[in-house]
């Protein structure tokens, strides 16, 4: 009996499901109507499966209507509502008057000309990349070979010569970049890879200390410095995961983010004079990017030594004062017009320089262009990375003339993403450092002889 029960409950079930769904198979029509399959509350049946029951409810074949059937008056099947303005009005509407019959025809036939007109256009400008890119790295496969078998073996012979600085200026291929740094650079701090691992090894165990509860005694005996300290562990953590965010490289779980935190680490142990100071992440990555760990804390423990980065790293005002001094000096010479719109407004370089120096440029430009303008940084020293701001002033002088305060301060601080290499060195190799026969050097030691000078061109964003 639970048999019979189960078999008429089945049968029941089926029967009523098949007049649950007739209402959807009927209201079918109303689908098509705007090219729609009803919703199936069922599993999906395969296409030939669904053919073969139509064929076997209706006794025909199912022929689908010709395109040509379709639209009679055009050569080929549009791919989207473009041509729907050659379309006849449905029935039920006034039809279209021969005037507007031919005007659709008309404005159709201009939209698929420009349509045509774009996709050739892009079509040579993608040509003209390739063609650019496939010359690029042919000139960085034979620069290669020159730097590996000729100038790195022979460096303090060369490295001054005119042929290796015309070479140097077009960009060091990537593969011997981080070597041309390295010497470029210089090692003045004696610093070997065992020296790093020592204090690489004091930053692990100054953050196992940090991470665990220190008693309140220790906190108080120690004093300032603690907290100075924890600043410091703290800016460092926040900065890396800021440092090149679109890469995701850097950031926690990155390939790069230890590497990055011990490079920093160690130098705030090696430096604590200097510590951490915001920006310093961005050196480091493009450091970690080009040299293996050790040469990288190397070449940045050197460079950050340098006089110009010394002054800024550690907001030496005095010193910051003179290098934007010396730097007006060449912005009037060169953009005089742009220089005199920059008084009218009272803009001063610090407002968009320090960003510039603090990092060196790679948090301002594109990864690429700022490695080539490390590049040439590691062969001319401070004086390029001023030259290169202004070769940046140079570039955008048109569109800064046009703009206030307020725009030209936002403009400086967030640079267009599709500058290019070639447009910008260009600006930058119209830039000359020379004033009344004296060059960057000569001017910056006479801005330094005078006292007086720091007082005269004080920027109101270091006044402290």
């Amino acid at each position: 009996t639970m048999l019979a029960s189960y078999a008429s409950y089945s049968v029941c079930s089926e029967v009523s499901l098949t007049k649950e769904l007739k209402p959807a198979v009927q209201s079918a029509p109303g689908w098509k109507l705007f090219g729609k399959v009803p919703p199936r509350e069922n599993l999906p049946k395969d296409s030939k499966i669904i053919q073969q029951e139509y064929e076997a409810r209706t006794g025909r074949m199912y022929k689908p209507p010709p395109p040509s059937a379709r639209r009679k008056n055009i050569e080929f099947e549009p791919l989207s509502t473009t041509a729907l303005i050659l379309e006849d009005r449905p029935a039920n509407l006034p039809a279209k008057s021969v005037e507007e019959a031919l005007r659709h025809r008309q404005e159709y036939d201009e939209m698929v000309a420009e349509a045509k007109k774009r996709e050739i256009k892009e079509a040579h400008k993608r040509k003209k990349i390739m063609r650019e890119r496939f010359k690029q790295e042919e000139n960085i496969a034979s620069a290669m070979v020159i730097w590996v078998n000729e100038i790195l073996p022979n460096w303090e012979g060369m490295r001054a010569t005119r042929r290796v600085r015309e070479l140097w200026w077009q960009g060091l291929p990537p593969s011997v970049r981080g070597k041309v740094w390295s010497l470029a650079v210089g090692n003045e701090l004696n610093i070997t890879p065992e020296l790093y691992e020592i204090f690489l090894s004091r930053a692990k165990e100054r953050w196992k200390s940090f991470s665990e509860t220190s008693s309140e005694n220790d906190i108080e005996d120690a004093g300032a410095s603690v907290a100075d300290r924890e600043a410091s562990l703290e800016l460092i953590k926040l900065d890396i995961s800021r440092t090149f965010p679109s890469l995701y490289i850097f950031q926690k779980g990155g390939p790069y983010h230890d590497l990055l935190h011990s490079v920093l680490g160690a130098y705030t142990c090696y430096r604590p004079d200097v510590g951490y100071v915001q920006g310093m992440s961005f050196i480091a990555a493009v450091l970690i990017l080009n040299l293996e760990e050790a040469d990288a804390f190397i070449a940045f423990a050197n460079l950050l030594n340098k006089p110009c980065q010394l002054a800024f790293f550690r907001v030496d005002h005095s010193m910051m004062l003179k290098y934007f001094a010396a730097f007006e000096v060449f912005f009037e010479e060169n953009l005089p017009k742009l220089f005199l719109h920059f008084k009218s407004y009272s803009l001063t370089p610090d407002i968009y320089l320090i960003d510039w120096i603090f990092t060196l440029y790679s948090k301002s430009l594109p990864l690429d262009l700022a490695c080539r303008v490390w590049d040439v940084f590691c062969r001319d020293g401070e004086e390029f990375l001023f030259r290169t701001g202004l070769g940046i002033l140079r570039l955008y002088e048109d569109i800064l003339l046009q703009m206030d305060f307020i725009h030209i301060a936002q403009f400086l601080t967030k640079l267009p993403e599709d500058i290019t290499s070639e447009k910008l060195f260009s600006c930058i190799a119209a830039i000359q450092m020379q004033n009344s026969n004296k060059k960057w050097a000569q001017v910056f030691a006479s801005l330094m002889k005078d006292n007086k000078e720091g007082d005269k061109n004080h920027s109101p964003a270091l006044k402290s």
